[in-house]
């Protein structure tokens, strides 16, 4: 058997192990998790429950009562005290530091700036021409005519010195050293490197061929044949195994789900019938009769009389009032007389003596 050559897949995923692992996984995974998909469902219905009639309200009656606590007093101490303060201290802040500080600086501090940097710059160009001409004009004509060429004739006897003891140097350095260094390389030091070189080559291929097959035959024939002959199959199986038990676990889980769908239908129309429907039929049948009568009864002849005492006593009161405020006005009028009616005057027109009228010789149009 050649051991190279791959095994083949199986033809088909469903053998007989599958169909012999299927029914008792089935069962088994059914009978325990029946009950725990009945708990599950108790703790969700009572979970939601506790959620809508407990912990919601009680979250918004803390978040309101954390608002009126401590949000409500700092938003009105923000708006009704903190605001208007900072209004009017930015008011008279501006008042009291910004106007004055703005008048400073636009009838001082900007003309005496102005008037400074125009003496500073008249100061500094008067610096800058009398500089010019007592150090620069001299120095450039000294440069010119007297340092630059005698710069220059140095730089040309350097220059040649340079240049011929750079010449001897290169060819002293060439005859002693470069010549029999490159002698030394070209005819001693390749040849015996070439010959280590493939020493080293002979060597290293026979100590990997040697490391190889011995590798290949302790320990990747050895593996290759653990895998094929026990890891494959206990996998297969333990596949088969795993997907057996997830399958059932899902068909287990949704059959409990029916089982637990009408369990609960069940509590729920035995709790219906037990308690929901006599109330309800109390309600309809005794409270609503009795509720009814008491309203139309005693509630709104109650209320009847109520009405009528409430406006009889609105009116008294507003027949006391307007009596005490008639009273008061005779004892005031008994006092101080009746008060002294305003003479109507027509402001239109001035009735005083001398007033100029179109008649009279005083305008412009009929004076003499």
């Amino acid at each position: 058997m050649d051991l190279d050559k791959p095994l083949a897949a199986p033809a088909s995923s469903e053998g007989c192990l599958a169909v012999a692992i299927r029914l008792p996984v089935r069962i088994v995974v059914l009978v325990l998790v029946v009950p725990v998909r009945l708990v599950w469902d108790a703790l969700t219905v009572a979970g939601r429950f506790l959620r809508d009639t407990v912990l919601r309200p009680l979250g918004r009656a803390l978040l309101w009562l954390g608002g009126a606590l401590f949000v409500w007093p700092w938003v009105a101490l923000w708006r009704w005290v903190v605001v208007p303060v900072g209004k009017g201290l930015g008011f008279l802040g501006h008042v009291l530091l910004v106007v004055p500080l703005r008048w400073l600086y636009a009838r001082v501090l900007a003309p005496l700036g102005r008037g400074t940097a125009w003496l500073a710059g008249a100061v500094g160009a008067a610096l800058i021409w009398l500089g010019h001409h007592l150090f620069v004009v001299p120095a450039r004509w000294l440069c010119t005519w007297l340092l630059a060429p005698v710069g220059r004739a140095v730089a040309r006897c350097a220059r040649a010195v340079a240049t011929g003891v750079g010449v001897a140097l290169f060819w002293t350095a060439r005859v002693l050293f470069v010549l029999p260094v490159l002698w030394l390389w070209t005819w001693v030091l390749v040849p015996a490197g070439h010959g280590v070189s493939w020493l080293a080559d002979l060597v290293v291929t026979g100590v990997a061929a040697a490391v190889y097959w011995t590798a290949r035959v302790l320990l990747v024939l050895p593996a290759r044949w653990l895998w094929r002959r026990v890891l494959a199959p206990v996998g297969r199986v333990l596949a088969v195994l795993g997907r057996e038990i997830a399958d059932a676990l899902g068909h287990a889980w949704r059959i409990a789900g029916r089982v637990s769908l009408v369990v609960g239908r069940a509590l729920g129309t035995l709790f219906r019938w037990i308690f929901v429907e006599p109330v309800r039929w109390a309600y309809r049948t005794v409270l609503t009769p009795v509720g009814h009568v008491v309203r139309d009864h005693v509630l709104r002849p109650a209320a009847q009389v109520a009405r009528a005492v409430g406006h009889a006593s609105r009116q008294a009161l507003a027949t006391a009032r307007d009596t005490v405020r008639q009273a008061r006005a005779d004892l005031r009028r008994m006092l101080l007389g009746d008060p002294r009616q305003p003479v109507a005057v027509d402001r239109r027109e001035p009735h005083e003596r001398g007033t100029r009228t179109l008649g009279s010789s005083t305008t412009a149009l009929t004076k003499d």
